[in-house]
């Protein structure tokens, strides 16, 4: 290839003028298609020295590899030719140790890349090379080895078992040397040499982070390891480490070398060195390791780390943020295992009082948000929780560890708090210091449910400490302690009030403060009014005004996106929904022009990402989580209005917008919430509007487009357009042929599951029970679906084979002629009755079982020349299989209306004793609670999933039971099996009384007595629908209400 020319057009594309470098690019793109253009590409960044050409050289070169390296990321017709990749490979490391940081930081991800797929395999030497690399007297060639040697940590950090013997090699032959240079870099102070510490740092990371290889388990190679990082966290950081700016200073060399000293400490304990966190996969492996770790090495990692936070309280040293973190959860990790806590136990008082207090106090930087960008502020602490290095976050960890696993600690943390509220209180006006008063709140509000515990002995003092502490900062002059007030509030919902009054101040306060001028109160008295509903006096009170209520709660949602403020109003529209029906319209209004602002916002935002399809996973941000919930705010308040169907129509008019623009920008993370929309819209209104059916066009067209996999969220709605719009349906053929082509689609389509298989069942199902008489045409197509899928490969889940063979059922009831004759004409006809009767004892629903009564009884139906020959002499199984199904129906109907119960009782699935921590505890007034290792309970949960994983990943046939459903409906419902039988069977007996005689005569005396018995319930069944219809009262479902 022309290098010189290639080179012109890299020039090229960084020309003023948009037309050369449209043509520059349109170029390259031919170019990359040929063959030795890496290779090219290589020649420009050894020989190149204008820097903007070499950093665009790079980007061609990484997005080539990206693009060409593998089959898997392969652009059709252009791979990178085997040839060319040995180039490649014995170029890149030179280029690598000779080239700017800028320009490695490029080579990096490929160099990446060509490991993952290559080593070791097709690029054995280098290792070798790397060790090389790593002996050189030259500072530059050293980085060189340390980068080589993090890519290779990188491709196998995730990598367990087998799959690490190659790297356990690496590591045993490369750890000696980079513990070496790791030490002589201690003394060092540029930023070059922290960079290379920092390497050394990461590579030990990936090397422990899922296994421990077996060089570093080691003890005096892991006495060398733990020592450097020791020493790393000792270390003073230079002067040229401590910019003024602190976000620069956290992103030092230096200080990132920290970072991963700490991180390196913590892992070593939490993953392979503490007994009582070591799963049940991997005991065994680490068991003495981990013995060994915990005497004598994690109690000299502490003492490191409380030196460190001596002099931070000190204020003689600065920590990061990073640093702060490990250090807390280092400490958290130390709380449950006794050895440690005996290490730790006298520091708690003092860490508590100069560590954590000061930590979740608010800082210099928290004010300004508050007073300069209150939105920020508020994701800040609402969503603090993703951000992993946030010591605040690590510090009400500790905190919450702590009082749940070590009890007496409590009440030394609630005196803390009591001191400091109390001092708050008595000093003069201008001596008093809020942020004190704030910390001091937000520390109890993190032990909330430690303090609420069943059977507590301090919960009964919580409503004084409110009324005395807590109450006066809602009328503070502090914004930041308003808002801290509301939020004590809402940690303590589960508080009951002994004195009502209380509860009525407490009221008032947050109305007062949901006309806050300071956004963050606002939003906190809307989340702290949430709870409040649970007390009668207080719910009843908002019924006089939640009109209003509502109204402020949206106009919050208009000002920040908070996804918690949708939870709030979901919930009120769900408790005062009689209240708030007069204002349905006008709220789905509002919350319609919310959502659709929000999803402005994330198009406008996503826009410059073009029109790429695989951008939607983009969009999952806070906009989408609050846009989600407006979305659930809007199905709950469509379910409130089932008896007004005037309103409904008015919201479906006003919610196609939102349909709309969820589905034509093909905002998958969204898909359910509307869905769901829809399924409420016609469910609730029982009928199917020209809104909804211009639903149902975006719908199909949104499947058509490649939503497939979203057809489980459709099959609600689906099927409702199918039970409420059959006539309009049938009129319009298009519709009906839409619903049958998305059937056929998802058996066609290889890349869709056993689930999503099933959606297609129970939609051809539908058809065929809706639209009876109707649907010939495509009956046919539903049993060849199903068939040629059994017969094919049975599947092993037991769900999908049931949902299959009942798509045969179905044609059968459908019209029993037609069925059998396509059986026939196929040669299924043994085949599928062999199935079918097989796989009876496994229709455990009652719709499945009514569904195979309904179909034995149209077969019973057929006269006897109309039964194929070649199942004639297995005609008398059918009415063994009818008589089994009978005899399990009653426990079916038992199992169904238990499971009515339990969906509809709003039991939580919470048991009584769940949280009864001051219960399980030890008598907390014991003085040995320190002679005790805590069991984890989150490992054992931990063990628990992975032995299920296991358990599952070994069955060969999976044994999922079929579930009731307590929201299925079907014309089936309508239909009561006893007497459909008494009929059917008495009609043969008259009318073909030799085909009678053959199917009776095959019965026992057992399965005669069950016949007889499900005659007489017929003929009891009938009298009383008799005796009740003469009431106006209505028989469903097969039994009598």
């Amino acid at each position: 290839m022309d290098v010189t020319g290639l080179r012109s057009r890299i020039q090229s594309t960084l020309d003023v003028s948009s037309d050369i470098r449209r043509q520059a690019e349109l170029d390259l793109k031919f170019a990359e298609a040929q063959p030795w253009f890496c290779s090219a590409l290589l020649d420009i960044l050894e020989t190149e020295n204008d820097a903007a050409t070499r950093m665009s050289t790079v980007v061609y070169l990484k997005n080539r590899v990206n693009r060409g390296w593998s089959d898997e990321d392969l652009i059709p017709g252009h791979p990178i030719a085997e040839d060319e990749k040995i180039t490649i490979r014995s170029r890149i490391l030179p280029i690598l140790s000779s080239s700017t940081p800028q320009i490695r930081a490029q080579l990096i991800p490929i160099l990446q890349k060509v490991l993952h797929y290559d080593f070791p395999e097709r690029w054995p030497n280098f290792i070798d090379i790397t060790i090389q690399l790593l002996g050189m007297n030259d500072a530059d060639q050293v980085f060189a080895g340390l980068q080589c040697l993090l890519a290779i940590c990188r491709v196998y950090r995730y990598k367990a078992g087998g799959n690490r013997a190659e790297f356990d090699k690496v590591v045993q032959a490369t750890f000696p040397q980079i513990l070496t240079i790791g030490n002589g870099l201690l003394e060092a102070t540029s930023n070059e040499a922290g960079e290379m510490l920092r390497l050394v740092m990461k590579s030990y990371k990936h090397a422990i982070q899922f296994e421990l290889p077996p060089h570093l388990k080691d003890q005096s190679t892991m006495v060398g390891w733990c020592t450097l990082f020791i020493q790393v966290v000792n270390k003073d950081a230079p002067l040229e480490a401590m910019p003024e700016d602190l976000e620069d200073r956290e992103l030092n060399h230096w200080w990132k070398s920290k970072k991963w000293a700490y991180a390196n400490l913590n892992r070593l304990f939490v993953r392979y060195g503490n007994p009582s966190t070591l799963s049940t996969t991997t005991g065994n492996n680490y068991a003495e390791f981990s013995k060994t770790f915990i005497t004598s090495f994690a109690p000299e990692i502490l003492k490191a780390y409380l030196q460190q936070i001596e002099k931070w309280v000190a204020k003689t040293a600065w920590l990061s943020k990073a640093c702060l973190s490990f250090t807390l959860a280092f400490l958290d990790e130390c709380v449950k295992p006794k050895s440690t806590w005996d290490h730790l136990k006298p520091h708690v008082d003092t860490l508590v009082s100069h560590f954590i207090f000061p930590i979740l106090c608010q800082s210099d930087d928290d004010l300004e948000l508050f007073e300069q960008d209150p939105s920020e502020y508020l994701h800040r602490k609402l969503n603090c929780y993703e951000e992993v290095s946030a010591p605040d976050v690590a510090a009400t960890n500790f905190l919450v560890t702590m009082t749940k696993s070590r009890k007496k600690q409590t009440f030394a943390i609630l005196k803390f708090v009591n001191d400091v509220v109390n001092k708050y209180e008595a000093a003069p006006e201008a001596e008093k210091n809020p942020r004190e008063k704030e910390g001091a709140l937000r520390m109890i509000g993190t032990l909330s449910s430690v303090i609420l515990a069943k059977k507590s002995p301090i919960a009964d003092q919580v409503e004084y400490f409110f009324v005395r502490h807590v109450f006066p900062e809602f009328q503070s002059k502090h914004g930041f302690l308003r808002a801290r007030a509301c939020d004590t509030l809402e940690k303590f919902d589960s508080l009951q009030f002994s004195d009502q009054n209380n509860l009525i101040i407490m009221y008032r306060y947050i109305l007062e403060a949901m006309a806050d001028p300071e956004l963050p109160v606002r939003v906190g008295a809307a989340l702290a009014l949430q709870p409040l509903i649970q007390h009668d006096i207080i719910r009843e009170a908002m019924r006089q005004n939640i009109a209003q209520i509502m109204q402020q709660l949206l106009k919050l949602a208009n000002e920040v996106d908070v996804d918690a403020l949708a939870n709030v109003m979901e919930e009120f529209v769900e408790v005062f929904s009689a209240e708030l029906t007069p204002f349905a319209v006008a709220l789905t209004d509002q919350l319609r022009d919310t959502y659709l602002r929000i999803i402005r916002e994330l198009l406008e935002k996503n826009s410059s990402k073009g029109d790429n399809d695989n951008d939607y996973g983009d969009y999952l941000d806070d906009k989408s989580i609050t846009a989600l919930g407006i979305l659930q705010t809007i199905g709950t308040l469509i379910l409130t209005l089932e008896s007004t169907p005037d309103v409904l129509l008015r919201l479906e008019a006003s919610l196609m917008p939102i349909v709309t623009i969820t589905l034509e920008n093909k905002l998958y993370d969204l898909y359910n919430e509307v869905f769901e929309i829809i399924d409420s819209c016609t469910f609730s209104a029982k009928t199917i509007s020209p809104y909804m059916w211009q639903a149902f066009e975006l719908m199909n067209r949104t499947f058509k487009a490649g939503a497939e996999l979203y057809l489980e969220d459709m099959l609600p709605a689906l099927d409702n357009f199918i039970q409420f719009g059959s006539d309009h349906m049938l009129k319009n053929p298009q519709y009906l042929a839409a619903i049958v082509s998305m059937v056929e689609d998802i058996f066609k389509d290889e890349k869709v599951g056993g689930v999503d298989r099933i959606c297609g069942c129970k939609l051809a199902e539908a058809l065929m029970l809706n639209l009876r008489g109707n649907v010939d045409n495509y009956v046919s197509r539903f049993m060849e679906m199903g068939m040629v899928t059994l017969t094919n490969s049975e599947p092993k889940v037991k769900s999908y084979r049931i949902h299959l063979i009942e798509m045969v059922v179905n044609a059968i009831y459908y019209n029993p002629n037609l069925a059998m004759q396509v059986l026939e004409s196929k040669g299924w006809t043994n085949k599928f009755f062999s199935l079918w009767f097989s796989n009876i004892d496994n229709f455990t629903r009652v719709h499945d079982k009514k569904l195979s009564i309904c179909a034995i009884v149209a077969l019973l139906q057929l006269r006897g020349d109309n039964v194929p020959i070649s199942v004639q002499q297995g005609w008398p199984r059918l009415l063994q299989g009818i008589v089994r199904l009978f005899q399990t129906l009653p426990a079916a109907i038992k199992n169904r209306e238990e499971a009515t119960k339990e969906d509809f009782s709003g039991d939580d699935g919470i048991e009584d004793g769940e949280h009864d921590e001051w219960d399980q505890a030890d008598n907390w007034e014991t003085p040995d609670e320190g002679e005790q290792d805590v069991t984890d309970e989150n490992q054992a949960y931990l063990d628990f999933l992975n032995e299920e994983a296991q358990r599952f990943a070994q069955a060969d046939d999976v044994d999922d039971e079929l579930e009731e459903e307590s929201l299925l409906e079907t014309p089936l419902d309508k239909i009561e099996p006893y007497t459909l039988f008494r009929d059917a069977f008495f009609t043969l007996r008259q009318e073909q009384p030799s085909l009678y005689d053959s199917l009776t005569k095959h019965l026992n005396t057992d399965e005669q007595a069950i016949v007889q018995g499900v005659v007489q319930q017929a003929d009891a069944n009938t009298a009383i629908a008799a005796a009740l219809a003469a009431q106006g009262i209505s028989q469903t479902n097969g039994a009598l209400h």
